[in-house]
């Protein structure tokens, strides 16, 4: 028996043997059938024509591959590759996983190239159809970053060398190309030169770092050769904007499983972005930089509040969190034939920010000179501590949270920086811009002749205005949070910005010193400067008013309740009826379209008498009227002064 066992054992053993000497002389054959199958497969798909003169393993563990080239149909050629030798981890390779150890590339040249509407990389933007399901497709967050991870970290190699890769990115007439004569990694340590050319600009850049796949750990850092700094091309042709800096450090590390978990830092310094959409001149950050900590679940993202930002002298802990809701949402259209089916789950976001009290001059001292124009130079005293919550399901958009508190301890400011802030206390010059080019400027104060002091103005067209623009706004701080909230989920709902949620401190500020700069610094500056004034009381709320009906806008170069009871009645404003000012408070969001609110023969139109209504009960409700009167208000008004010829066809 023992040796029939043996025997069995022997043709068992050499049946193997003779497989694994098999498998071994026809390995070649095999990977190149392996290889067809894959290539052909990705041709179809994707339009390609992909050919190689030679595809072989060297021994067990090295794959050759000799003058590869990847040509789009009826495209110029994209990639070329003239030689890449790549030596894989044996033993991982037999437990299925692959880990690169060492990498030998020579030639490698990328061209993206787009002439007119025609580019050889259009291929990666097409939808590509496949099987259709019933079940919508669940994605699971942290297993796709485990598999994007061990994919970065498997295929960065120990040690390697690539010679002479270019990159060229060419748009009709211009084009970016970056050169990299020489990149070796040895013991994990990389350091590499790179010469970017741009149209007729040159750059000499220098990346060094550190990839290790024991540690799980990529560090990079990126400078210039010289003394200029570093500009990111392409953008400037894209998008309009200049980005240039001195030094860029990123590094990335898995640091945990359950839940996976990334950390790593991120830095920069000598920054200067510019866009006309932002500012007229470059921002400039001396210092910004974020250690970071992402925690990934299958359903969930969220930015621990481990993470710290901290931006010149400021620092902070935010927390960010991203998550699929657990209730489904009507999809908006139908799933096509053929087409995966999406998961139409809604997302639900989280953000808060916690920072205690802290020296009010780390903000204002940490503004980028330049973005904050007004603010330039500002010095101040005491402490500072805010809060910040926002909620948002957008399944169920009615229950959006938002909460945003500045609160300040014997602050006081000690500069006022470039503006004085404090101007609208006495007289001043205003001027008027339209589309940033100023139109009009005339003293607010007694030297004009068509000011009108707050006394001398009717209570009715006070009230009507206050009532329509900022019902609070003797009692609030200059924010309206619940006007901000509903503001923010219309904006949602409709999913482009219409309402601004503004009280009159806000309007005040955006026309008196913030009219000319049109972007998007502008709301954080003018949240700033509507803060200082309230806090530190440094406009009366009666001044801010008055200068408010003396500067807003009721019709093409109409300003101030003088010209607009001049203009509309040949009146003074002390003698505007009920249903007179009930309409100038009308036409105050869109004064240069007021002749919409009338019909052909000059009366009011139907829909404006919700409008008249809810006005007239707030008057009643102030007791500037009685209910009697209130109820027989109708939108009926005679226009006798210019406006009429404006009017007439």
């Amino acid at each position: 028996m023992n040796r029939k066992i043996i025997t069995i054992m022997a043709v068992i053993g050499g049946v193997l043997v003779a497989a694994i000497v098999g498998l071994y002389l026809e390995r070649n054959s095999l990977l190149e059938f392996m290889a067809e199958k894959h290539i052909r497969r990705i041709e179809t798909t994707h339009g390609l024509n992909i050919a190689y003169d030679e595809m072989r393993l060297k021994g067990l563990d090295e794959i050759l591959l000799r003058n590869l080239s990847v040509v789009p149909d009826k495209r110029d050629t994209l990639l070329t590759l003239q030689s890449l030798d790549v030596c894989l981890d044996f033993w991982q390779l037999l437990r299925g996983s692959i880990e690169v150890e060492h990498v030998l590339l020579d030639g490698l040249d990328i061209t993206l190239n787009k002439q007119g509407t025609v580019a050889n990389y259009d291929f990666l933007f097409r939808k590509q159809l496949t099987g259709a399901t019933d079940e919508p497709q669940e994605a699971n967050y942290a297993l796709q970053a485990n598999r994007m991870l061990h994919l970065l970290y498997g295929l960065l190699p120990s040690n390697g060398k690539l010679h002479r890769v270019c990159i060229t990115e060419r748009e009709n007439s211009n084009f970016v190309t970056l050169t990299i004569p020489s990149f070796i990694i040895t013991e994990n340590r990389f350091r590499s030169e790179v010469t970017v050319l741009e149209d007729t600009l040159a750059q000499y850049w220098v990346t060094c770092g550190e990839l290790n796949r024991a540690k799980q750990t990529l560090k990079t850092e990126l400078y210039t050769s010289g003394n200029n700094k570093i500009s990111i091309p392409y953008i400037q042709r894209r998008f309009g904007a200049t980005i240039t800096f001195d030094t860029l450090v990123y590094s990335l590390t898995k640091a945990g499983e359950d839940p996976l978990t990334i950390t790593g830092q991120a830095g920069v310094s000598g920054l200067e972005v510019f866009h006309k959409a932002l500012l007229p001149q470059a921002i400039r950050l001396d210092r910004g930089q974020i250690t970071y900590q992402f925690n990934v679940m299958p359903r969930s993202i969220e930015l621990d509040s481990a993470t710290v930002i901290r931006f010149n002298r400021l620092e902070f802990h935010p927390y960010l969190r991203a998550a699929k809701s657990n209730r489904m949402v009507e999809p908006n259209r139908a799933v096509k034939p053929n087409q995966v089916a999406k998961s139409n789950r809604a997302w639900h976001f989280i953000a808060s920010l916690s920072k205690s009290w802290f020296p009010s001059d780390e903000l204002f001292g940490s503004l980028p000179p330049g973005l904050f124009s007004n603010l330039d130079g500002i010095r101040t005293s005491g402490s500072l501590a805010y809060t910040f919550f926002l909620d948002v399901d957008l399944e169920q958009l009615d229950s959006l949270k938002l909460f945003s508190e500045l609160r300040e301890k014997d602050f006081r400011m000690v500069h006022y920086g470039a503006t004085n802030l404090g101007k609208m206390s006495e007289e001043f010059l205003y001027t008027a811009y339209e589309n940033g080019q100023a139109v009009r400027t005339f003293p607010v104060g007694p030297s004009w002749e068509h000011f009108a002091p707050l006394d001398s103005i009717s209570p009715l067209l006070k009230m009507a205005v206050m009532q329509s623009e900022d019902g609070a706004f003797f009692y609030h701080r200059g924010f309206l949070p619940d006007a901000i909230r509903e503001a923010l989920i219309h904006d949602l709902k409709v999913r482009r910005f219409a309402r601004g949620g503004s009280t009159i401190t806000m309007q005040l500020v955006k026309n008196v010193f913030l009219n000319r700069n049109k972007n998007f610094a502008r709301k954080l500056e003018e949240a700033l400067i509507v803060w200082l004034i309230e806090t530190k009381r440094l406009t009366t709320k009666e001044r801010m008013y008055e200068v408010y009906l003396n500067i807003v806008e009721w019709g093409p170069n109409i300003y101030g309740a003088h010209e607009a009871a001049a203009y509309y009645f040949e009146k003074r404003p002390s003698q505007l009826t009920v249903e007179e000012s009930i309409f100038l408070a009308s036409i105050i969001p869109k004064p240069k379209h007021f002749r919409r609110s009338f019909t052909e023969d000059m009366q009011l139109k139907e829909h404006m008498e919700g409008y008249y209504r809810l006005i007239a009960e707030r008057l009643f409700k102030k007791g500037l009227i009685s209910e009697a009167q209130a109820d027989s208000i109708r939108p009926e008004i005679e226009v006798t002064g210019e406006a009429k010829n404006s009017m007439l066809p």
